[in-house]
């Protein structure tokens, strides 16, 4: 079976019990912004700290272009009892040969430890199984991102491959991990 590509035609809108899963939108930079300055959320991912507003507004933009290229769907989450960005999260890469997709995403600190990153995946990966067809979703992760591992577990996924110094950032070599969960 193929991916179901009708999902691209109108950007999909996801409701939970506490969250809105939106486009991402240029308004949401500033926000992405201090979330992504924060070492405490890039500890687990090889990047630097973002510097400013155009490189936050350059991201919304990869992210706006990635849904118009059916190359990837990314979310901007926002409690639905309030209008600013918590985090992001979505399928950064999509794989129509092998019907797959790569779940990630990044919380503001104020959220951790409140099961809004498990309610936000769920809702991803639901979404990606019964509305876009795919076979399997895979999330890269840090082995020491113990919090992703767990949350990616009580799902369901499972590991599959440990790669060793995969990650070379900031002049050291890190391994990765990959977890798949299966439809």
């Amino acid at each position: 079976m193929n991916i179901n590509q009708t999902v691209f035609d109108q950007f999909p809108i996801i409701q939970t019990e506490r969250l809105l899963l939106r486009q991402i939108q240029l308004e949401d930079a500033l926000e992405i912004m201090k979330m992504r300055q924060n070492n405490r959320v890039n500890q687990f991912i090889a990047r630097n700290s973002m510097t400013g507003l155009d490189a936050a507004e350059e991201l919304v933009k990869k992210t706006s272009d990635g849904f118009e290229s059916k190359a990837a769907i990314g979310w901007a989450g926002i409690l639905r009892d309030g209008s600013e960005i918590i985090g992001t999260c979505g399928f950064n890469r999509i794989d129509y040969l092998n019907n797959r997709a790569e779940i990630g995403g990044e919380l503001s600190v104020d959220y951790w430890g409140k099961n809004i990153a498990m309610e936000a995946v769920k809702a991803i990966v639901s979404f990606g199984f019964e509305q876009m067809n795919l076979h399997a979703i895979e999330a890269f992760v840090s082995p020491s991102n113990r919090g992703a591992i767990y949350l990616l577990e009580s799902l369901g996924f499972e590991k599959e491959a440990h790669f060793k110094e995969r990650i070379y950032f900031n002049e050291s070599y890190s391994d990765m991990a990959v977890y798949t969960l299966f439809k």
